[in-house]
């Protein structure tokens, strides 16, 4: 039996995390499968040979609006199929979903909406979480082995976030978020993380105000969830914590396959 690396990142704009490392980077980190979130490029004006000469095949999904959302996922392992999108045109618009399926594996990587702008893209945001919370629990009917990757922009419990009392009402943790995401993982998906790391202060986002990732004032807002049926084929994850080329720290999962 093989394993898997899958790495998450939302590289915040790949061009600018390009600049600071990232190919460098990934040379040491060498993920089977680099999933991506926030690539803020069109597929017209990004050069993937850098990633290809590392032997990724490379696969974006990028939004209409150019510079804006956006989702990859590089993969040393060519996959069976490509799925690019939801089928659901608000969010295949903002270029939100992107599937590869490699054997009776699925991974997805996922960029879900920030509600931080205000009312009307936190009610776009709860509508997405009703929405691919049944995207995926149909998909799963017949790939029943997912691995679903993202920023979901949303810390699940106390433990996630740096100032818990402070943020009860802030986009991320509002009570409604936290409950969606405390059953989707009762629906059937694990938190690869906290699978095996119980311990605080373990972030994977921090604003770019006050300082916050040199005092460690974070929040964990990515995540890569596996379906409860490959529980047994977990062999480690971890947040990447050190690795600076973003806002975001990217996540990381092992399994045997």
């Amino acid at each position: 039996m093989g394993e898997i690396k899958i790495i998450s990142y939302n590289v915040n704009g790949i061009r600018s995390a390009i600049s600071k490392g990232l190919v460098d980077w990934l040379k040491i980190a060498k993920p089977d499968v680099l999933c991506l979130q926030e690539m803020k490029v069109h597929k017209d004006d990004f050069d993937p040979k850098p990633f290809e000469a590392l032997g990724y095949h490379c696969y974006m999904f990028d939004a209409a609006k150019k510079g804006y959302s956006g989702v990859g996922i590089f993969t040393k392992i060519k996959p069976d199929h490509i799925e690019v999108g939801m089928g659901m045109k608000q969010y295949d618009d903002e270029g939100r979903m992107l599937r590869i399926d490699i054997g009776d594996l699925s991974i997805l990587s996922v960029y879900f909406p920030s509600g931080t702008t205000g009312d009307e893209r936190q009610a776009v945001k709860m509508k997405f979480l009703a929405d691919v919370q049944l995207y995926l629990l149909k998909l799963a009917k017949t790939r029943t082995k997912l691995v679903v990757t993202g920023d979901y922009n949303i810390a699940n419990n106390p433990i996630d976030i740096h100032n818990p009392v402070a943020n009860k009402d802030t986009s991320g943790f509002k009570p409604e978020e936290r409950d969606w995401m405390t059953k989707y993982f009762e629906s059937g998906f694990i938190d690869t993380f906290r699978h095996f790391n119980k311990t605080p202060h373990q972030y994977s986002w921090w604003s770019f105000r006050a300082n916050s990732r040199a005092n460690n004032k974070g929040w964990r807002i990515d995540y890569i969830a596996v379906t409860k049926n490959l529980e047994k084929n977990l062999v480690e994850a971890s947040i990447m914590m050190d690795v600076v080329q973003s806002d975001h720290a990217p996540v990381y999962c092992k399994l045997k396959i």
